[in-house]
């Protein structure tokens, strides 16, 4: 029960709103399962169940906290462990089958059995969430000034909870501070209630989210729990892999299963398995809705396969790059999904990575300063990694664009896609510049806005730059098509003059592109089809020095391949790959989210939870770009580069263990060991096995209530 008397005492106050007020429907969410305001049942801690308008920031903070509500306690089921006891799962449960996996268990020398947890991420952008909705006062329209990824969503829940048509609802993005996968689909849960309560009063209503706000509500990146059985030969071949993937959805559906199919497609990383057999099934918690995040599932897939690559290496006492190396696709493979690999550059990423980060002659001084040092410790590690490119779900895979030529020869241009810092819209800019033969001075993105592009995808998959830049150049064809009779009567004019000469004739001077990727489409059941357009590589050589008493690490050097085919921009990629591998940095060893056992999200900002800071980037650190392998299925042979990186931080990781292993090695333990993600200075100073270990064991479960849990 909600009793918000007491918040009309505070000043300014002006009005609470609800589930009653949705002048449309309460329904919402990318599979109609969740609600603009919660109704009689609240699902999770940070599901929004009203909303307090009032003059000012402050005034509205002060009357939201003076609403009293009750609740009758239910029991939650908020980690992947009590998911699974309860049967608390997603309908729909994906597979990847390919061979004979109990075959190649029998034709194998070892088997080995483990599994593998990798805790979730917060976003962290630099702006929260925020919406300021403006009532037009006629034929319900309503404009929208939003930080979103998805304009096209935004109006379509907007619309929705009005109950008008989306021609009435117009969603402008200028730019973001910062998305990631975390403003798709969950910056939705506040415009709907903005717009709800910029209807009811008809007069134009703000609202950011406070950090601790925006955490606990929006969600993050999925927790993973991975179970596998691998088989393999005495020279490290690997035959067959079975494997289960759980994740933690939360309390709706919204894009967990295109998190959980990008997982599955990617559970190889990049090595050839001949013997295939996954699961992915989707754990219903009450938690807020975990959601897309920069990698979109391919990390989480990607993490376990090198878990188990590197305890099988460990288990033939091999050097783990040998085997990483012997179990690599070549050129033609087919994936365990059945897609070719054409202008497989990752041999060449490699090799060049072996090459520039002197990783052998490293690897010797690394054993000499482990043989002098008792506490502290050096590892080192090479990872390799593939990254599909395409939204999973063909029909996102196209964009629109608009160009205006005016009479000064200026050019205004709008795409699909939004900004949020990566640099799409300079990128977007280039191609016009490039197509048109004109400077890119004269070229200008205003804001992306559902009126001038409609039925957007979202800015996501880090298939931005490659479908609207093909959209950009389509409708630059198109001008330049009207222009070539002009051209031809004057080929020595300027741009002006031909702009200028082709008005006085009554040419068009606007143009529409179009560009959607041809012949994408996979079907898991038969296991057939083609996900991907194309694959982005990369190989990345870390090494990292672990206090074996405190659990502390420092990121000494790290050296990073990457094919971007011919970039569009190397500064713009230099930056992503960066920006990517630092995200990543903190996902794999710093950023740990604690919840309560009844779903209470504890780290509710950065004094709890820790992000990546400057001491935390590597001492040394480069990146190069393989040159001479343009890619011919994107424009201007370019490749997507958002998102690949972010899995090369793994690289970091597995150093981590590498010098676990040899503290552990000095206390004359050499099994292979259970490290969970993130590998915090709690986990590494646990690993390393010791006196002081011994004297202080951890307590057994179930032997005490935890203050917090892992979900």
């Amino acid at each position: 029960s909600v009793d918000a008397s007491e918040a009309q005492s505070v000043p300014g106050f002006v009005c609470f709103i609800s589930a009653k007020d949705v002048p449309g429907s309460n329904i919402t969410g990318i599979a109609h399962d969740e609600t603009v305001f919660a109704e009689d049942v609240v699902t999770c801690v940070g599901h929004i169940i009203g909303a307090v308008l009032a003059d000012t920031q402050e005034h509205s903070r002060r009357a939201a906290k003076a609403v009293k509500i009750k609740y009758e306690e239910l029991k939650p089921i908020v980690t992947i462990q009590e998911a699974i006891e309860k049967q608390s799962f997603l309908k729909s449960i994906k597979r990847i089958k390919k061979g004979d996996v109990k075959k190649g268990f029998e034709e194998s020398d070892h088997i080995l059995e483990g599994e593998m947890y990798l805790g979730g991420q917060e976003h962290f952008y630099l702006e929260t969430h925020c919406t300021l909705a403006v009532p037009k006062g006629e034929d319900g329209e309503m404009e929208l000034f939003v930080s979103t990824q998805n304009p096209m969503k935004t109006q379509e829940f907007a619309a929705n909870a009005l109950g008008v048509p989306s021609n009435r609802v117009v969603v402008r993005v200028k730019r973001m501070g910062g998305g990631f996968g975390g403003k798709e689909t969950r910056s939705t849960v506040l415009t709907t209630a903005v717009v709800v309560a910029a209807f009811k009063t008809g007069r134009p209503v703000r609202c950011m989210l406070d950090r601790d706000e925006d955490m606990l509500i929006s969600g993050g990146r999925h927790p993973f729990l991975g179970r596998y059985k691998v088989g393999f030969m005495k020279n490290g071949k690997v035959k067959s892999l079975e494997v289960s993937y759980y994740c933690n959805g939360g309390n709706s559906v919204d894009l967990s299963y295109g998190v959980m199919d990008r997982a599955l497609l990617h559970l190889d990383n990049c090595y050839n398995i001949p013997n295939v057999s996954s699961v992915g099934i989707i754990c219903k918690t009450n938690l807020p809705s975990n959601t897309a995040f920069r990698g979109f599932g391919g990390p989480q897939g990607m993490m376990i396969a090198e878990c188990w690559m590197s305890d099988l290496a460990r288990k033939c006492g091999l050097p783990p790059e040998e085997v990483r190396k012997l179990n690599l696709y070549h050129e033609g493979d087919l994936t365990h999904f059945n897609q070719k690999l054409e202008g497989f550059t990752l041999r060449r990423c490699w090799d060049e990575c072996l090459s520039s980060s002197s990783y052998h002659a490293r690897k010797k001084l690394i054993e000499e300063f482990n043989k002098q040092n008792r506490w502290k410790k050096r590892g080192m590690c090479i990872i390799p990694t593939k990254f599909g490119i395409s939204f999973t779900i063909p029909f996102l895979n196209q964009a629109g664009a608009l160009v205006h030529v005016y009479t000064d020869g200026s050019v205004l241009l709008t795409h699909g896609g939004t900004e949020m810092g990566q640099g799409l819209h300079t990128k977007m800019i280039q191609v016009a510049s490039r197509t048109l033969g004109i400077p890119t001075s004269k070229i200008f993105i205003s804001e992306t806005s559902t009126n001038t592009v409609p039925n957007t995808s979202p800015t996501a998959a880090s298939v931005s730059a490659d479908i609207n830049g093909m959209a950009v150049h389509n409708a630059c064809q198109t001008i330049l098509k009207r222009l070539e009779p002009i051209k031809q009567s004057n080929p020595k004019g300027s741009w002006e003059h031909w702009i200028k000469a082709a008005y006085e004739k009554c040419v068009s001077l606007s143009a529409t592109g179009f560009y959607s990727i041809p012949n994408l489409g996979y079907d898991f059941e038969k296991n057939e089809g083609k996900p991907f357009c194309y694959f982005s590589y990369g190989v990345a050589c870390s090494e990292v020095e672990i206090d074996c008493l405190t659990g502390d690490h420092k990121n000494i050097r790290t050296d990073i391949v990457m094919d971007v085919g011919t970039s569009l921009n190397p500064a713009i990629d230099i930056g992503q790959i960066e920006g990517a591998f630092v995200q990543g940095l903190g996902l794999f060893t710093m950023e740990e989210l604690r919840y309560s056992p009844e779903g209470n999200l504890y780290t509710r900002g950065p004094g709890m939870y820790k992000i990546p800071a400057f001491g935390d980037i590597p001492t040394e650190f480069y990146v190069s770009l393989l040159r001479d392998c343009p890619n011919s299925k994107a424009v201007y042979s370019s490749k997507a580069v958002g998102e690949p990186p972010l899995f090369l931080s793994a690289s970091v990781f597995y150093a981590i263990k590498d010098a676990i292993y040899s503290a552990r090695k000095d206390s004359g333990v050499t099994e292979p060991f259970r490290l969970d993600s993130p590998a915090t200075p709690e986990r590494i100073r646990n690993a390393c096995v010791d006196i002081f270990t011994k004297m202080c064991p951890s307590a057994e479960p179930g032997t005490f209530k935890p203050w917090s849990v892992r979900v």
